[in-house]
Formats: structure tokens, sequence, C-alpha cells
């Protein structure tokens, strides 16, 4: 065995203390830098816990909705119905049986139109014998007529007397009076007829049927069981609506003012108008006064005794804002800037979202979000800095 062999081989494994204390130097930054870590790692999962798990936190809200630009010229709005300024309930001038009904529900009619009739067979004879009786005058008139003529003639010649010839002149009279009454009686039957006809008093249509056939009509409905109105109709183009105004604001009205018109029934079609009239009275029960809204553009849809809300609008929005389409808003406080861009805290399942979006014109206290909301989110007002991602949120009542 060499022994200086082996102290050679000795020394070129042994390992210097200067590359001992590198390795220890390197290991302990990666232990240094782990544990700086965990640190990060377990505070931010406190905090995330602490929103998530922790109390929720009260907050105000709001809700995104389609609003329309001219609410901002609003100066009063009151609620009322369609009603027709033309609206007639037809009844017969006569009593009797009704034998036709021409018409129903929804049917248009034009002025002077029969629409109903009722059982004639009495008045039938009566008018057939008038003109009987006033053909008979007419011929007895000829005969008189000649008769005279001849007395007339004799008398002249001397072949009569004075007291013929006044007898025919009498005679002659008395048929002429026959014809006046004869005349007249016609013109009663005619009337009596035409009392059976019920015609529409103008153009429009029929909203109600209140009788049927076979049922007897009468005037008021003065006999037991009888109807009055056989049907009821409107002139759909005479529709308006009646607003109550109370009369603390009534001084905000101006004749003429734009006005828009918004149906329970389509709440998302708006009616553009303008005030027609102020009743000059009050109602002493409500204390309100009537106002009358005539519509600029209507529709089909638009039915009498429909309810309806009216927004008075200022002068100023008579000509820009009224025509506007509507636009998704929110409040003006709902808004935020972080990071550079807006900003809305939508509450969703109790939680709290961070939407981006995209604003728009601003409407008084409103803004306007073109893009990042739809209707019907619950947005937080005035939100507080620490409102982030997930944070659990409770709605003040």
């Amino acid at each position: 065995m060499n022994v200086s062999t082996d102290k050679a081989d000795l020394s070129a494994l042994r390992i210097s203390q200067e590359k001992r204390e590198t390795q220890t130097k390197t290991k302990n930054r990666y232990i240094v830098a782990g544990l700086v870590l965990i640190g990060v790692v377990l505070t931010a999962g406190y905090v995330w816990l602490s929103g998530v798990l922790g109390s929720a936190k009260e907050v105000a809200v709001a809700t995104a909705t389609v609003t329309y630009p001219s609410s901002a010229g609003a100066v009063l709005t009151a609620s009322g119905y369609v009603v027709a300024q033309q609206k007639a309930a037809i009844a017969s001038k006569a009593t009797g049986r009704l034998v036709y009904l021409g018409v129903e529900e929804g049917d248009r009619v034009r002025k002077n139109e029969v629409i109903a009739r009722i059982e004639d067979q009495d008045v039938q004879p009566a008018l057939a014998q008038a003109r009987a009786n006033y053909d008979l005058a007419q011929a007895d008139l000829e005969d008189a007529r000649q008769w005279l003529e001849r007395q007339r003639t004799m008398y002249a010649s001397g072949t009569t007397s004075k007291a013929e010839l006044d007898a025919a002149e009498a005679r002659f009279k008395r048929v002429e009076a026959t014809i006046k009454a004869s005349e007249a009686a016609v013109r009663a039957a005619e009337v009596a007829l035409e009392n059976t006809r019920i015609r529409a008093p103008f153009n429009g249509t029929v909203l109600t049927k209140n009788a049927n056939v076979g049922e007897v009509v009468a005037p008021f409905a003065a006999a037991g069981g009888s109807r009055a109105a056989v049907v009821t109709i409107a002139d759909m183009n005479s529709l308006e609506v009646e607003a109550d105004v109370s009369e603390s604001n009534i001084t905000r009205v101006q004749h003429g003012a734009p006005c828009e018109i918004t149906l329970d029934a389509y709440p998302d079609r708006r009616y553009q108008g303008y005030v027609h009239k102020i009743v000059p009275t009050a109602d002493r029960a409500k204390a309100t006064v009537l106002v009358k809204v005539r519509f600029k553009d209507r529709d089909e849809r638009v039915l009498p005794e429909m309810s309806a809300k009216v927004t008075f609008l200022s002068k100023d929005a008579r000509l820009t804002a009224t025509q506007a389409k509507a636009q998704l808003t929110v409040p003006a406080s709902a808004v935020v800037r972080r990071n550079e861009t807006d900003m809305v805290l939508v509450v969703r399942n109790d939680t709290v979202v961070e939407m981006p979006v995209r604003t728009g014109s601003r409407y008084g206290d409103s803004v306007v979000i073109e893009e990042g909301l739809v209707q019907g989110d619950n947005v937080v007002l005035r939100p507080d800095p620490s409102l982030k991602n997930g944070i659990r949120v409770k709605i003040r009542p």
C-alpha cells in the first residue's frame, strides 16, 4: 500500500470552508423567501375570509332603471284615466222588443248607420193608413177644384146662386185642410217608424253591448226588466287623459305645455301629449283640479278607461328631451373611480361584485350607463373604499 497516494486522494475530497459558507447563505435566502410568501398568502387569506365569513356590512343600494331624458325637465306627475270626449249610450226613443242588433263590441260604425231595430208591426199599418188618407184627400182636392171652377163660371153667367158658389169654395178649403192634416199624419207615422230604428249618432267604435235580441227596450228604462241603452259607442279620435292635479301644484301646469303619457298596461311605451284644457273648477272633496291632456301620437292599443300617468314637462323640454330614447341610469353617487376605470359595485347573492362601466350623459342626480349593467341590477350608493370583490354585504332597509 502506497501511503503517499492515499494522502493525495483525501486532499482532493476536502470541501473548502468558503464553499460551505456560500451554500449556507443561499439556503437561508430560500427559507426566508418561502416564509415571506407564506405570510403574504396567510394574510391575504385572512383578509378574504374575514370579508366573506365575517359579519356582513350594511350598504344602501339603488336599482338600475330605464328612464327618459325628459324626466330631467319634469315639473309634475299626476295620475288619471283615458276618457273619450265623444261618447254616447244609444237608446231607443220608442218602447218595444228588440228584433235586430247588427253590431257587437269592437265594431266600427258610421254616422246614421242603423245598428238595431225594434218591432214595428203596429207602426207599419199606421203609416200605410196615413198615406192612404193623404191619397184620398188629394183625389177630393181635384174634385173640389173642378166643382169650384164650374160654380164660378155658372155664377158669372147668372145660372147659379151666390150660395152655391160659397158652398163650393168652402168645400175646396175643407179639402185643402184635410190634405194638410193627412200630410202631418204621414209625417207622424214616418217618425214613429224611424223611432224603431236605432242609428249611430257619429262615427265611432262600439264599447259595450247592453241589450240582446228579444229583450224589451224603453226610453229611460221605464218598464220593469227593460233596457235603456242598447249599445255604448265612443269616437276613438277624441281620446284624452283626464288627470287630477293637486290644488297646491296647479300653478305648475300651463295650457299647451308638453306632456308624456304612460299607460299602466304598456309601461315601456311613452306617448307625447300636451295640456289641452284646465277645467276652471276644483273638486272640493279631493282638493284637485281636473286637467285634460290630449294625445299627439296614439295607436290602437290606447283604450278608454285605461289607467295613465302624466308627466308634465317644462317648455324647454318640448323639442329636445321629449324626443330622446329611453336609457339605463343609476344614481351618480354609485359610480366610483378605481384603477383609472369607472366602477359600479353590484350586489349579487349578498356579495359585492366590481363591474367596470362606460358612462354617458348626466341628467340631474342620475348618470347614463352605456355599457356594463342591465336593468334591475342593485348598485351600492356611495361605496366605501374597503368594499372589494367577494365582500359580504347586507342591504340597508
